[in-house]
């Protein structure tokens, strides 16, 4: 980096990490390039997320203004599976949805600094200079590359070529209900709070999201639901093949679903499913699957590349962590390479301890989260 010169990071990624990136680092003045590999917009393939302090202090470094993010819920009951309401208890949060928060991050940035259809080949560096080449032949050089290209990150898979995400034993069935469309006693127990079912084997969860436009007003919202289920990794694969025969590595977006695996999934949600769950695996009109991983790289920073969100590390969804550990790795980021009384390979060694700790402790507080509510024994 020539001193006095503006510096320039590369960011590899564009969904919330990337942009998050993005956005904190042009708050401390850096120039910044997004290249996501998908050519169209991004859409809402995350459905609901709970809405944590972290995403809410990067924001406010970046100076993003906003209005309300989510839909607020107060007790959490937990359901039988005739529909009784076995337990109740207060626990007031905030649950959003992927698009709010994306369009929201987008809005933030320039159109000319993300740059879709750009999939990463390969990445070099030489002294103080990142240097990432992409699959149509665009090669662009900075002072800092960040992956945070997700699970099946480019970036990580380059530095670490033995490292991959590992499959926990069962999948995310989630799925998005627009508000009027379920049965009004359903509404009325479910309406204001975040809701459960327990089986020996499984869990369903549920709460209401902002709509498709963003909407948090009463009637225009969305019902989130996400049932874990056990599913046996020989199964696994079958499971993650489309519509059109095509074999998916982690997931099945909105509309892939073979319609016979869509029939199995409302008879299975007959046979287990309190009324209002039934009912909302019914009204889905386009259900999807993610299995559950588990990821943890041993390092973070690689000269001037850095890993970031679920590159670095996968928690499991109990943490309700993900988004908000993309947030911390991102405002931290940001903050150390704000200070200047250092080089900047030591300010990023200091960034990495810190935030490999920290997603350490999520990694394996969601590990054992997952297999408590799963009732999976791991060897010790």
């Amino acid at each position: 980096m020539n001193p006095g010169s503006t510096p320039r990071a590369l960011i590899i990624g564009g969904s919330i990490g990337g942009l998050l990136s993005a956005i904190l680092l042009r708050a401390i003045g850096w120039r910044v390039d997004v290249f996501e590999r998908s050519p169209h917009a991004l859409d809402s393939r995350g459905g609901g997320i709970v809405l944590q302090a972290d995403v809410l202090h990067a924001f406010r470094f970046a100076g993003i203004r906003h209005g309300t993010l989510g839909v607020a819920s107060g007790d959490r009951i937990f359901l039988d599976q005739a529909g009784d309401v076995l337990q109740r208890t207060w626990q007031p949060q905030t649950q959003t949805s992927w698009n709010m928060l994306y369009q929201t991050m987008r809005r933030a940035l320039p159109d000319d600094c993300v740059h879709p259809g750009a999939a990463l080949a390969r990445v070099e560096q030489a002294a103080d200079q990142v240097r990432a080449h992409f699959a149509n032949g665009r090669s662009e050089a900075g002072d800092l590359l960040v992956g945070a290209d997700g699970a099946r990150s480019t970036v990580r898979a380059q530095l670490l070529p033995d490292l991959a995400p590992a499959y926990a034993g069962y999948v995310a069935w989630r799925g998005l209900v627009p508000e009027p469309d379920l049965d009004p006693a359903s509404r009325a127990l479910l309406a204001g709070v975040f809701a459960f079912q327990q089986g020996d084997d499984h869990m369903l969860l549920e709460y209401l999201v902002p709509g498709e436009d963003g909407a948090t007003q009463a009637g225009r919202r969305r019902w989130n639901w996400v049932w874990y289920r056990k599913v046996d990794a020989a199964l696994l694969p079958a499971l993650l093949t489309d519509r059109d025969g095509h074999p998916h590595a982690f997931s099945l977006p909105p509309g892939a679903l073979p319609e016979a695996r869509a029939r199995a999934l409302r008879a299975d949600a007959d046979a287990h499913l309190a009324p209002p769950f039934r009912a909302l695996v019914h009204g889905t009109t386009e259900p999807f699957i993610q299995a559950i991983l588990d990821l943890a790289a041993p390092r973070m920073v690689f000269g001037r590349i850095v890993l970031l969100g679920d590159a670095a590390s996968v928690p499991r969804p109990h943490t309700a962590g993900g988004t908000a550990k993309a947030a911390a790795n991102a405002l931290a980021l940001a903050q150390a390479l704000q200070r200047t009384e250092a080089p900047i390979e030591r300010r990023l060694q200091a960034w990495e301890a810190e935030q490999l700790r920290a997603g350490r402790a999520m990694t394996d507080r969601g590990r054992a989260m997952g297999d408590r509510i799963m009732g999976i024994d791991r060897p010790a």
